[in-house]
């Protein structure tokens, strides 16, 4: 049996969660019903790559909120680790904890990839809009640390 959750699509229903953030307060999707929302999967705070994508939402906040956009940033560090992510990188949304990847699975998010040419089981780098209503505008699986909110930004039509 893979450990390979379904992928959602444009269309779907968001799947619900409430998660710890950094300053260990619950969060919930539904919190932000009525508003757009970007979320976002990364494998693990303070490694390069999730840094290098962290940093990228940080400095692209302003021109997301701008266009009425929140971000979410979701990975199974804890609150603990979160927290120093986010004061060591001046990060400006709030990150959620999801240790036992519950909601990763739920987003399809968690699975099987390739790594170094081997097949491993592990988080899928993915971005998700939500639309006001709760429904999937964006389902982006594998992407880049490097360029993504860019690339992100153009597919949402955001200008710098």
């Amino acid at each position: 049996m893979s450990d390979t959750a379904e992928r959602l699509t444009v269309g779907q229903q968001a799947p619900g969660f409430t998660m710890r953030d950094e300053n260990d307060r619950d969060v919930s999707l539904s919190d932000y019903l009525g508003q757009k929302v970007v979320v976002y999967f990364y494998p693990a705070a303070n490694t390069p790559g999730c840094t290098t994508e962290a940093c990228d939402f940080r400095d692209n906040i302003n021109s997301l909120k701008g266009a009425g956009y929140q971000v979410l940033g979701v990975s199974k560090d804890t609150p603990d680790v979160l927290k120093g992510f986010a004061e060591a990188q001046g990060l400006n949304f709030p990150l959620l904890s999801d240790p036992d990847f519950a909601v990763h699975r739920a987003y399809g998010a968690y699975g099987e990839k390739s790594l170094y040419g081997k097949t491993v089981t592990g988080v899928l780098r993915s971005t998700f809009v939500v639309d006001e209503g709760g429904m999937i505008s964006q389902a982006l699986y594998n992407v880049k640390a490097t360029g993504h909110v860019a690339s992100l930004r153009k597919k949402l039509k955001i200008d710098a």
